[in-house]
């Protein structure tokens, strides 16, 4: 059995840009990090004693005898893209720390470990960059979603980066070098709250790229702050400051459509900073799910108390990306 480990993502900077829509014209660029969430896929050939051929396991429980069959469109598509049929049965288990639809980067980080997986389940390692590209094809190729590139790259290649994306389609990730000190200040410094509620990002994100035509400034301004948060991380200046990028990019990021927040994500956020945090944002397309913000120490339990009617999320960074391992099972019975 290969188990894929693969890390959800929170995009500092950037959203947006990379939407093929805008960099193909453009350019974009996004900096972002993992963290030590993760969405996990267990994948084996299943053994020919079942009367099923493939059992698939999500928030369902599918048992079927064709991969045509399979619900989940990702597996099922997946699969296929990959070059399976169903002359060996599969299993394919799939758990998550973090909640689907809810800004994380799920969806993504599923595409990726799932083709991680699959491969080595087929006897092939795959580098990261073909990862990435795989699942962006899976994800707006073939099952047609509304999605940007950022989240399948953050989610091969892990870490604190700046993710490039150049006008043909291509793009190439700059770790962010920063001294162990400066890295640990600014994790120390982020709150993660889970909002309750999850969204289809491709529906939110649709209403955004209908309007990139409409909005060439904002996405401008949006794409300036990446430059100025990489400059203040990569120095010594306060990173108080980054906070106070983080505000400046909500609010552009408010402009990009009506959907991206609403009364009760407005309410939250500005009990966050009433109670001292320095600025933040909604993760993902927008609409709901987690919402990060940068919060001095000293406000810290403040912000907490103030929002304590939202599930607090403590995380590290991470550094490594999509990873597979093999599990080997050793079956007993009868005490043999």
């Amino acid at each position: 059995m290969l188990i894929s480990k693969t890390p959800f993502r929170i995009s500092f900077f950037g959203g947006g840009t990379d939407y093929p829509a805008w960099y193909t014209k453009e350019g974009g660029v996004v900096l972002s990090t993992t963290i030590d969430k993760y969405c996990y896929l267990n994948c084996r050939f299943l053994p020919p004693y079942f009367n099923i051929k493939h059992r698939i396991v999500w928030s369902h429980i599918e048992t079927v005898m064709s991969i045509k069959e399979i619900l989940h469109p990702a597996v099922r598509e997946g699969l296929h893209f990959l070059g399976f049929d169903d002359s060996m049965g599969l299993e394919i288990h799939h758990q998550g720390d973090l909640p689907a639809r809810a800004g994380m980067g799920s969806s993504s980080a599923f595409a990726v470990g799932l083709i991680n997986a699959l491969t080595n389940l087929k006897g092939t390692s795959i580098e990261k960059k073909s990862l990435a590209l795989k699942a962006i094809e899976l994800e707006r190729d073939i099952l047609k979603e509304h999605v940007g590139s950022q989240d399948q790259v953050a989610a091969a290649y892990g870490g604190l980066n700046l993710i490039l994306f150049d006008r043909q389609g291509d793009f190439r990730v700059e770790p962010m070098a920063l001294s162990t000190t400066r890295s640990s200040s600014l994790e120390s410094h982020l709150m993660l709250f889970y909002t309750g509620m999850n969204r289809m990002a491709s529906e939110v994100a649709q209403g955004v790229i209908e309007n990139i035509p409409h909005k060439k400034q904002t996405f401008l301004k949006i794409r300036n702050l990446v430059d100025q948060a990489s400059t203040l991380l990569k120095g010594s200046g306060d990173l108080d400051d980054f906070g106070r990028l983080l505000h400046e990019g909500w609010n552009l990021k408010c402009d990009l459509s009506a959907a991206v927040t609403n009364a009760r994500i407005d309410d939250i956020y500005q009990r966050a900073l009433k109670h001292g945090a320095l600025g933040g944002k909604l993760l993902g397309a927008g609409g709901a799910g987690f919402m990060v913000f940068y919060v001095p120490l000293g406000k810290q339990e403040e912000v907490k108390q103030a929002l304590k009617d939202h599930l607090y999320v403590s995380f590290k960074f991470e550094n490594h990306g999509s990873v597979v391992t093999e599990s080997k099972q050793v079956w007993k019975s009868n005490g043999n």
